[in-house]
């Protein structure tokens, strides 16, 4: 979930700035800080902020999107990428990008690797062009997604090339998109059934997390731990 800064830096793409709309946003924020991600999280956001919005901002249907994405939720983070992809016109080359990323992820994770592969070869050359102009993490997201739709494809090979070949490097010590990568590595040796690619990925991860001196949120690392063992079981 992004940060008050982040959200305020990005203000653009968000619903404009009112006082009532900010305490809500600050009280979910302090929740999500508190606790991390979860259904009520993701339910009272997308009511507040898209559901009870006449015409809700794309900002806030992408964050909709990523909040029940992080609890699984696949089929209603489709339910938001379908009212984005209504306001396709609308959005800038920035909303269109997330919204490309997103999509393409969403359709992987569900399973829908026709559906994937279809929507990759209508989007993937605005995606790269993109691409960069974006920073790496955001560029790291792109990345991430086409390698879940090659997963979906069981084109297990390419999907790890994509992973590990497009140049990311280690952003410090508590790099969390590093963890990211490593554990979409880790679910892609599980989906291909490869034990010794198993395990070695897991223990990729458990180094780079080795290597944490402070963790974000006093949940942080839980989660990450659970999203290994999560990633080595086939979960996404």
């Amino acid at each position: 979930m992004l940060s008050l800064q982040e959200r305020e830096h990005r203000k653009s793409t968000f619903a404009k700035k009112t006082a009532e709309n900010m305490n809500k946003y600050t009280e979910l924020y302090n929740k999500f800080s508190q606790s991390g991600y979860s259904k009520a999280l993701a339910e009272d956001y997308a009511d507040y902020f898209v559901l009870d919005v006449k015409k809700p901002a794309a900002g806030d249907i992408l964050q909709a999107v990523r909040l029940y994405d992080k609890v699984r939720d696949y089929k209603t983070a489709a339910y938001f990428l379908s009212k984005l992809e209504e306001m396709a016109k609308k959005l800038n080359n920035e909303e269109k990008f997330l919204y490309c990323v997103e999509s393409l992820a969403n359709k992987s994770k569900i399973g829908n690797w026709r559906d994937a592969e279809d929507f990759r070869t209508e989007n993937i050359n605005f995606m790269q062009i993109y691409s960069e102009k974006v920073d790496i993490k955001l560029k790291a997201d792109m990345y991430m997604a086409l390698a879940y739709a090659d997963c979906a494809a069981k084109h297990y090979n390419s999907a790890v090339r994509l992973l590990t070949g497009f140049g990311y490097k280690p952003q410090g010590k508590n790099d969390v998109k590093l963890l990211e990568i490593l554990i979409a590595g880790i679910y892609i040796c599980a989906k291909s059934g490869d034990e010794a690619n198993i395990e070695n990925a897991v223990n990729s991860a458990c180094a780079a997390m080795a290597l944490f001196k402070k963790y974000e949120f006093p949940w942080s690392e839980e989660y990450y731990k659970s999203k290994i063992m999560d990633a080595s079981q086939g979960l996404a």
